[in-house]
C-alpha cells in the first residue's frame, strides 16, 4: 500500500505541475484559446497534403469519414484521401462506392483494402505512405468531423516552425452529453487536452500526438523511422522517437476536430486497457533511448518519464485500494489507523481533480456547476474501478505479454 501511494504522489506531483503553469498562464492573462491568424498563404503556394482515415469494421461512420475529409477547405489538386481499409465487414462495400463517387467529382481517394491486419493501425499507415510523397499527412479516425478550415489553420502553423515534426489539434466529441459515462470521459478528455496537453507543449515539455486530429511533417516521419507496430500506442511512440530524432509538436486549441467517445462501459474499459498496454510498451522500449540522449536536457527526459509513466496511475490506484481493503480486514475493519492516509489520498486526488477539470469546464462552457459536481463526483469510483479491472492486463504487459489491437467499437454518425 506505501508503494502504491507513493506512486500516487509522484503521478500527482506532475499533474499539479501543469495545474500551477495553468494558474499562472491565468493570473498572467495569457490567451490560451487564441486561434492562430489566416496564414495568407495563396493556393499556389501551399503544399500537398494526405489525409490518412484507418478503418476496420465500420460501415455506419466510414462514409461521413470520406464526406468530411473531402470538404477539407484545400485546393483539390492538393488534396489526396487514403481510407485505409481493414476490414472484413461490409465496410469495403459501402466505402468503395462512395470512393468511386468522390473521384468522379475530381478528388484524389484512394481505397487500400488490405487482407490482413499485419501491424494493426500502424501497419495499415505505414502501407500508405508508401503510395504516397506527400510532404504532409493528416490523420483522422474514422469517427472525427474536422471543421472545412481545419487544414488552414494547422498547416501553415507548421509551414511557421521548420523544426515542427506534428501538430495536434484540441478534439471535442459529439456525443458527450449522451449519458453519464460520455460527460465523464468528456470532462476526463477536456483535462486532457485544454489542460495537459496545453500546458505541457507551452511548458516547453514533451507532449505527445494523440493518433487523431492532427498533421504530420513527412519529414520528421521518416527521420523517426516510420510507423512501428512495436507498441499498441503508435501514436506516443512515433512521438518519442521524433522527438530523440530532433523535432518537435504544437498544439491548436482552435479549431477544435470533433470525435465520438465510447458510450458503454466495457467499450470504454478496453479503449483504456490499450492505451495503457501501450504506453507499458512503450516504456519497454524507450526509456533507455530517452535517458541516453546526449541532446536531451534532463528536464526534458523528466517530463518524457512523466508522460509515458502516467499510466502507472492505474495499478497504482487497483493496488492500494485492495491493499488497504486487506489491512481493514486484518485489523478488524477498524479504520482509525488509516485514517490520516484516507483523508490525505481524498485531499490529494480532489486537488488534482478539481484542478484538471473545473478550468476547461467553465472556459468550455459544458454546463452548470450542478452538472459540473454531479459528472466529477462520478470520476473516482469510475477510476476505481477501470483501474481494478484493466490492472492484471497492464502487469501481464509488463513482463513481456503482447497484447491485440482491439477497436473501440463507434456509435453511429453521419
Amino acid at each position: 500500500m506505501t508503494i502504491s501511494i507513493l506512486g500516487l504522489v509522484i503521478v500527482a506531483g506532475a499533474f499539479l505541475a501543469l495545474i500551477g503553469i495553468n494558474l499562472m498562464e491565468l493570473v498572467s492573462g495569457s490567451g490560451w484559446r487564441s486561434k492562430p491568424q489566416p496564414s495568407g498563404l495563396a493556393d499556389a503556394d501551399l503544399p500537398h497534403v494526405l489525409v490518412q482515415i484507418p478503418v476496420f469494421n465500420e460501415p455506419n461512420v466510414v462514409s461521413g469519414a470520406l464526406r468530411a475529409a473531402a470538404a477539407l477547405d484545400w485546393p483539390q489538386s492538393k488534396l489526396h484521401i487514403q481510407l485505409l481499409d481493414d476490414s472484413t465487414d461490409e465496410t469495403p462495400k459501402v466505402a468503395a462506392a462512395l470512393a468511386q463517387e468522390l473521384r468522379d467529382k475530381g478528388f484524389d481517394v484512394q481505397h487500400l483494402f488490405r487482407t490482413d491486419r499485419t501491424g494493426f493501425k500502424a501497419g495499415a499507415l505505414a502501407a500508405g505512405l508508401k503510395v504516397s510523397d506527400a510532404p504532409f499527412i493528416a490523420m483522422l479516425d474514422v469517427d472525427f468531423r474536422p471543421p472545412s478550415d481545419w487544414l488552414r489553420t494547422i498547416v501553415p502553423a507548421m509551414l511557421a516552425d521548420p523544426k515542427a515534426g506534428f501538430a495536434q489539434s484540441r478534439c471535442e466529441f459529439s456525443n458527450y452529453k449522451t449519458n453519464w459515462l460520455t460527460r465523464a470521459q468528456g470532462m476526463l478528455l477536456d483535462a486532457h487536452f485544454a489542460m495537459e496537453q496545453a500546458a505541457r507543449f507551452r511548458g516547453g515539455w514533451l507532449f505527445q500526438f494523440n493518433g487523431t486530429g492532427g498533421v504530420w511533417r513527412r519529414a520528421a516521419v521518416d527521420a523517426a523511422g516510420g510507423w512501428s507496430a512495436d507498441s499498441l500506442c503508435e501514436d506516443l511512440d512515433l512521438t518519442i522517437r521524433a522527438g530523440l530524432a530532433g523535432w518537435h509538436g504544437l498544439f491548436l486549441m482552435e479549431p477544435p476536430v470533433p470525435g465520438l467517445v465510447p458510450e458503454r462501459v466495457r467499450h470504454w474499459r478496453v479503449q483504456q486497457r490499450r492505451w495503457s498496454n501501450g504506453f507499458v510498451q512503450v516504456a519497454h522500449k524507450l526509456m533507455t533511448p530517452i535517458w541516453t540522449s546526449t541532446s536531451w536536457s534532463f528536464g526534458r527526459k523528466l517530463s518524457a518519464t512523466f508522460l509515458i509513466l502516467v499510466q502507472a496511475f492505474y495499478p497504482c490506484v487497483a493496488i492500494a485500494t485492495v491493499s488497504l481493503i486487506a489491512c481493514l480486514l486484518l485489523r478488524g475493519g477498524d479504520p482509525r489507523v488509516y485514517l490520516p492516509v484516507i483523508g490525505f489520498l481524498f485531499v490529494l486526488i480532489f486537488f488534482v481533480a478539481v484542478g484538471l477539470t473545473l478550468m476547461p469546464y467553465i472556459v468550455l462552457r459544458r454546463g452548470t456547476l450542478k452538472e459540473y459536481a454531479i459528472t466529477a463526483a462520478s470520476l473516482t469510483p469510475l477510476m476505481i474501478y477501470v483501474s481494478v479491472s484493466n490492472t492484471p492486463k497492464i502487469l501481464q504487459t509488463a513482463f513481456g505479454r503482447r497484447e491485440q489491437f482491439k477497436r473501440t467499437p463507434k456509435s453511429t454518425l453521419s
